[in-house]
């Protein structure tokens, strides 16, 4: 080892490998994409649904050993909740849920949009954010935002072994932060990166609208890389 490297040793990433992530919305597209990933990295996984039925049955096609739950059980028994709802339920479902939550790292992924004949575009919440919303109704959760630019359809394909993105990780808590960005290096070609604090979880909730219309041009499923890191 050189003195170089003895003086700035590599940082010392958490150990997530036993820590238990619950996604609340997990029977949608996005959420069963991000169970079905992350169950298959080797890390335990409960979906969350209002329906319990639902959630166990979603589970069940997923295998993996992955468990379904309802939504309030999901958020007790996790150390990690990912929060993959639909935007016009996101207050009223975090709202809900604010005790069960308490104590737990939270990661909002979840896209305000709007949709008309021109295609997708940004909406912006009253707090600035969907983030920025969460860490409002939920003040004693550690709140980040992640994985908002994954393709749903190259989630759930199993044909695909790798996906070839960077995750863009926000959130006033570093410690919180290098848990999430460790989550995501579970996953085979993703790379978490820190991209700021919640203040500027806008305009990467906002950029999905663009990926949108690159996807419909292109006819892709198009992902995001920073460079230079």
């Amino acid at each position: 080892m050189t003195s170089l490297e003895s003086a700035n040793p590599a940082p010392q990433l958490p150990d997530v490998t036993q820590l238990v992530v619950g996604v609340l919305g997990g029977t949608g597209d996005q959420g069963r994409g991000l169970a079905y990933r992350l169950a298959k990295a080797g890390q335990q996984v409960i979906i969350g649904s209002r329906s319990a039925e639902r959630a166990e049955s979603a589970a069940a096609e997923l295998g993996l050993g992955v468990r379904g739950m309802d939504n309030a059980s999901t958020a007790r028994q996790s150390d990690i909740v990912i929060i993959a709802v639909p935007w016009d339920g996101h207050g009223e479902l975090l709202a809900a849920l604010a005790g069960e939550l308490a104590g737990k790292i939270v990661v909002d992924c979840v896209n305000p949009l709007g949709f008309d004949k021109q295609g997708a575009y940004a909406l912006t919440p009253e707090e600035g954010s969907a983030a920025q919303q969460a860490a409002a109704l939920l003040p004693d959760s550690r709140v980040t935002a992640a994985f908002h630019h994954l393709s749903a359809v190259l989630l759930q394909d199993p044909q695909i072994a790798t996906i070839d993105t960077d995750v863009l990780v926000l959130g006033d808590e570093r410690a919180a932060t290098d848990v999430v960005q460790t989550l995501t290096d579970r996953i085979p070609g993703m790379r978490g990166i820190y991209a700021g604090r919640l203040r500027n979880a806008h305009q990467v909730e906002s950029l999905v609208a663009n990926l949108i219309s690159v996807n419909r041009r292109y006819k892709a499923h198009a992902g995001l890389r920073v460079t230079d890191v």
